[in-house]
């Protein structure tokens, strides 16, 4: 990754963005163990992070935003998808994964989060901070705002706010599926995994954050 504006991959001139399923999202498996980061994983997420925060040029922070729409997640998942989840690697990917799982399926994204925001009494959907009532159109703009942020703003509130997203959804979820459980059991199966993949993330984005504002998130 020479430039922090484009993320290349020369041996691939054109490369199609891979599709990306539902399945894909609650399948994904990370690393368990930080030290098994590989030190490209930890540089390229440290000079893309602070090279961009420095100079946050808003045609480049919009490149980086919509990078996965043009190129695919591939390379993204190259470099980073393998990284603990409380290092900056890992961070920076499971924001990109969130993101690029809410533009596939903004329909079903909008209903869960709608879903925990009618359900829960806290003040999750406030941290998250997508409009209401959120449809499809809102939960698109979230996702690019959150994503935005990490690059723009207070990285540890771009964190939190992804947390938050997931504790809402995996509520929205956990609760769509006891709807569905008698009627659509299969439906119901996969929402239950959806939503524990969700409390997962929303756990280690949580944890990133805190890491981040005590300087150990690296």
């Amino acid at each position: 990754m020479r430039d922090a504006g484009v993320m290349t991959d020369e041996s691939r001139p054109f490369h199609k963005p891979t599709k990306f399923s539902g399945g894909k999202f609650e399948s994904f498996h990370g690393a368990d163990d930080p030290a098994e980061v590989s030190r490209v994983a930890h540089e390229t997420a440290a000079a893309l992070l602070e090279r961009v925060r420095r100079h946050p040029d808003p045609e480049v922070v919009s490149r980086l935003v919509s990078y996965t729409d043009e190129n695919g997640i591939d390379a993204i998942a190259e470099l980073w998808s393998h990284a603990g989840p409380h290092s900056l690697p890992g961070a920076l990917w499971r924001i990109y994964l969130l993101r690029l799982a809410i533009r596939e399926d903004p329909h079903a994204a909008s209903l869960q989060y709608q879903r925990g925001v009618d359900i829960m009494q806290s003040i999750d959907p406030v941290v998250a901070g997508a409009e209401a009532p959120t449809g499809p159109t809102e939960i698109i703009e979230l996702a690019d705002r959150i994503l935005r942020g990490v690059f723009e703003g207070d990285f540890s509130v771009a964190l939190d706010r992804a947390a938050a997203f997931c504790r809402v959804s995996a509520a929205g979820c956990t609760n769509l599926a006891d709807d569905a459980e008698a009627t659509e059991p299969e439906r119901a199966t996969v929402l239950t995994r959806r939503a524990l993949r969700f409390s997962q993330f929303a756990g280690e984005l949580a944890s990133a954050a805190s890491l981040w504002r005590g300087d150990s998130l690296d």
